[in-house]
């Protein structure tokens, strides 16, 4: 692990070189929260922030809509695939969100690849920055998602009137070296860093897990017929945002859509979620998740136990967005995780 050092009075300057020479996506303020959006100026970029409305997976790998291919069906049927991957850079994601992208990784390149979210990550640089600040619903400490050791290029950790920085690839090494003004970080520097970030891990962990998260398949699979399920579905207003809102769901439809001349037309690629309706409907007009309990259930299975399967982890990262998003406030996973196992004892 190589540290660097950039002086915060540097770090302005650094933005603006990757600017001038990138287009620079991070975090900004609105309206009291924080969202990702175009980077113009170094003033619009905002790294103490606790947790955006939406996560850069979502944002910049799997878009809500996105066309996979055009295609004219006269004088003969033809298809051209549609891939847009121009280079740029994510300015400001926590451990957690690099961890979500990590397992979006690996679900989009295993078993048949899909070139559509690969080259839109291979194109993208990131730049992740540790935490200072926790939201009441966090939880990523109990998700060992506080630290990362893959998917960035660089990492910056905010120790006072300078930023530690990690070097995660050769990509990050290039940009810190051609765009700005760093020098290798002392011991006394490392280990500051260390303690900045037990410390938010230390507020991290006020609230979580009562029993360590490699017990949740189990747990999940022993509780199946749990009246817990209709309980919290009962309120469950069936909107889905907790889905939309989650950096590790990705479930989408797709969907061939036609011009009026009944000759040219898009196959579209849109979001999906488990918790609408008709996710589990079919062409026949059977619905294998009629219920809301089906449905709700459904999400927890496939983030703790379908999941854990293929990636031999809790396809949650514990950001707590789901459960700061839903209205009805029955999407908290620490709960519904917790409820489980003292229903067990």
């Amino acid at each position: 692990m190589e540290l660097q050092v950039i002086e915060k009075s540097d770090h302005d300057l650094f933005v603006q070189n990757l600017i001038n020479n990138y287009q620079v996506e991070g975090v900004k303020r609105k309206n009291g929260s924080f969202i990702y959006g175009p980077i113009k100026s170094p003033e619009d970029l905002c790294l103490d922030f606790d947790c955006t409305k939406t996560s850069p997976t979502k944002m910049y790998f799997l878009p809500p809509e996105e066309t996979l291919l055009r295609f004219t069906t006269a004088p003969s049927f033809e298809a051209t695939q549609v891939i847009e991957s121009n280079p740029f850079i994510i300015f400001g994601v926590h451990p957690y969100d690099i961890k979500a992208i990590n397992q979006m990784d690996q679900i989009f390149a295993d078993g048949l690849p899909d070139p559509h979210y690969l080259k839109r990550r291979e194109a993208a640089l990131i730049i992740g920055v540790d935490p200072t600040k926790v939201t009441p619903r966090s939880f990523w400490a109990d998700m060992e998602a506080d630290a990362v050791s893959k998917g960035f290029d660089l990492l910056f950790t905010d120790i006072g009137i300078r930023f530690v920085v990690e070097i995660g690839t050769e990509k990050g090494r290039d940009l810190l070296s051609q765009y700005g003004t760093a020098r290798p970080a002392t011991k006394d520097e490392a280990r500051e860093r260390l303690n900045i970030r037990s410390q938010v891990v230390h507020l991290c962990r006020q609230r979580g897990l009562t029993f360590p998260k490699r017990e949740i398949p189990n747990l999940l699979e022993r509780s199946t017929e749990t009246l817990l399920w209709e309980e919290k579905a009962s309120k469950c207003l069936n909107c889905g945002t907790c889905n939309l809102v989650c950096p590790t769901c990705y479930c989408f439809d797709i969907r061939d859509d036609m011009e009026l001349d009944f000759v040219h037309g898009e196959r579209i690629r849109r979001w999906d979620g488990c918790l609408l309706q008709d996710f589990a409907k079919v062409a026949t007009g059977e619905n294998f998740r009629e219920t809301r309990a089906a449905r709700y259930r459904h999400r927890f299975h496939r983030k703790g136990l379908y999941l854990f399967r293929v990636l031999d982890d809790v396809a949650c990262v514990g950001c707590g967005r789901c459960a700061s998003a839903c209205l009805a406030d029955i999407a908290d996973p620490v709960d519904v995780f917790n409820r489980l196992k003292e229903g067990e004892q």
